[in-house]
């Protein structure tokens, strides 16, 4: 089973001052949705208002095979509303409107087994009135066994924050088997402008897998003894929302076929960047937050050909 536990919103997405659609969002609802479509046994885990737009979502994720049982609904308070906004190369920066309750994610968490993998990030996981409860379950995950990865997914709009937040991602690093985190994630926490610097910081705080993603300018993964380059190919986007977010489902999904994750052979970390980049140039080219029904099938028949 995958666990992917992150914040929830309702994403409206502008273009030119017009909206052109609503989508379920968050980081990781996002993840969870892409491999609901392809087929891995995912269960989310978040908190949304028991309002119209949180109905909306839960319906949502049950037609995409998100398990929902350890979704927490509350009723005071509304579900989160983020107003994301296209530039002329189609990424999105964002305004958020949220109404939470005192009490939140209050649901029982998952007993998580050793083969299972947990997906967190985002700034949900670093939320003060949540913290504990995410800190407490990443460590029985942990210490279980499971495979975790963290996506630190920091944005500029918490800027003013990082001062009190940064020692929560400095702990989360340490969780971690696997981080995937842009280039702009590095930079912004902790001032590494290449990948070589991502990667010392990372490995001394005791990860020993790093994937470092640069857009448009390709990823790099790097573990103890092994560097490696990949190149993405040029496109025109749609929309960039959620392409992070769905190369992180790449990762899990080959994750997922491979019988030794935590030790995997330089051609299985080669197949699995290559399908995460496939994930995330899928959704690229439409206004979803996830990989599209008709790409999953692709890529399991793909992958069942090899």
């Amino acid at each position: 089973m995958v666990y992917c536990i992150g914040e929830t919103v309702l994403d409206i997405i502008f273009k030119d001052d017009v909206p052109l659609a609503a989508k379920p969002g968050g980081s990781m609802l996002n993840s969870a949705v892409s491999l609901g479509r392809a087929g891995v046994p995912v269960s989310f885990i978040s908190d949304y208002g028991n309002d119209h737009p949180g109905d909306l979502i839960h319906r949502f994720l049950d037609q995409n095979n998100v398990s929902t049982e350890f979704v927490s609904r509350y009723r005071e308070g509304k579900t989160a509303l983020a107003l994301a906004f296209l530039d002329n190369q189609q990424n999105a920066s964002y305004s958020f409107y949220k109404i939470f309750p005192e009490e939140r994610l209050t649901a029982a968490l998952p007993a998580v087994q050793q083969s299972d993998i947990v997906l967190f990030g985002s700034f949900y996981a670093l939320t003060a009135s949540i913290r504990g409860t995410i800190r407490d379950f990443i460590q029985r995950a942990k210490s279980k066994g499971a495979y975790i990865i963290y996506d630190p997914n920091f944005r500029n709009a918490h800027l003013d924050e990082l001062e009190t937040t940064r020692p929560f991602i400095v702990e989360n690093i340490g969780f971690a088997d696997l981080i995937r985190g842009s280039d702009e994630d590095f930079q912004c926490i902790f001032g590494d402008h290449d990948a070589r610097s991502a990667w010392k910081t990372v490995s001394d705080l005791g990860c020993p897998f790093l994937v470092y993603t640069k857009n448009s300018m390709g990823v790099e993964v790097m573990s103890k003894g092994f560097t490696r380059s990949f190149t993405v190919p040029a496109l025109v986007p749609t929309s960039t929302i959620g392409a992070g977010d769905a190369f992180n489902a790449g990762i899990i999904y080959s994750l997922c076929r491979m019988n030794n994750p935590e030790k995997p052979s330089m051609q299985g970390i080669e197949q699995m960047i290559q399908t995460a980049i496939l994930f995330s140039e899928d959704v690229c080219l439409s206004l979803d937050n996830y990989i599209s029904s008709d790409f999953a099938k692709r890529i399991e028949q793909t992958q069942n050909k090899h």
